[in-house]
């Protein structure tokens, strides 16, 4: 009788610790689905220039990356400075590159002759001249990555003059004439120092900023590919490149 007495507690108990459970897992599945979407809507938000990775990754990862997001600001503010520095010298100093270099080579090795030389009497060790070597592995990756960049912009340059694209041709055509009216403005050194504020600027008021770059940059291409379908119904589909293209064959 004891026996039967305890089954119908232990089968309520049961019953409750079962509802809990499967309750508890409900909640659990609901929270995954939940992040689930979550994910997805993250995913499926549009990135500039149709990027899926981070912007540290597009970068290219490790020290660059991190100097040109300010991941070490004394360090970016440190490569900031030297490349303000250079370009103080060589554009606004007017200082020529081969004799600015013919001075800091006279200059540290008459410091070091001397030095070596009076050190005896000076009473102080003599310097410690380091000797400098170039590893062969890394300029030998750089030399076969500028290779495959270098190749590769001369293959899009053979297809566009060979006539195959007429898109890629009008973009080429506008980004050079862009260049050069750019390049009337200014001395190459200057172009260059520009071009590397920005690098030090852009991304990472982008990174900082991107989810409200991002919906205005989509607007904009948007607006682009609009524009440039009326141009290409306009005008592009109107150029008989498949007459021209039979007459070459």
């Amino acid at each position: 009788m004891a026996e039967q007495s305890e089954n119908p507690i232990e089968s309520v108990t049961e019953k409750i610790h079962h509802e809990s459970s499967s309750s508890s897992s409900d909640s659990e599945s609901d929270s995954e689905k939940k992040s689930n979407t979550s994910e997805s809507v993250k995913e499926k938000i549009w990135r500039l220039f149709g990027r899926e990775k981070p912007l540290h990754h597009v970068l290219g990862g490790g020290k660059p990356a991190d100097v040109f997001l300010w991941r070490n600001k004394k360090v970016s503010a440190g490569v900031l400075g030297f490349a303000t520095a250079i370009w103080v010298l060589f554009e606004l100093a007017e200082y020529n590159l081969l004799t600015l270099v013919c001075h800091i080579l006279i200059l540290s090795l008459a410091l070091m002759f001397l030095w070596s030389n009076a050190h005896s009497f000076i009473k102080k060790s003599p310097p410690r001249i380091p000797q400098v070597h170039i590893p062969e592995e890394p300029v030998l990756q750089v030399a076969s990555a500028l290779c495959v960049e270098i190749n590769g912009a001369f293959v899009v340059l053979r297809s566009i003059a060979a006539g195959k694209d007429l898109k890629k041709f009008l973009i080429v055509i506008a980004g050079l004439w862009v260049m050069s009216i750019v390049g009337s403005w200014c001395h190459f050194l200057t172009l260059f120092y520009i071009c590397f504020i920005l690098l030090h600027s852009v991304p990472v008021l982008y990174e900082k900023f991107e989810d409200k770059i991002d919906p205005l940059a989509e607007k904009a291409m948007i607006e682009i590919k609009k524009q440039y379908a009326v141009f290409d119904a306009k005008v592009l589909s109107k150029i008989p490149l498949a007459a021209l293209k039979a007459k070459r064959v």
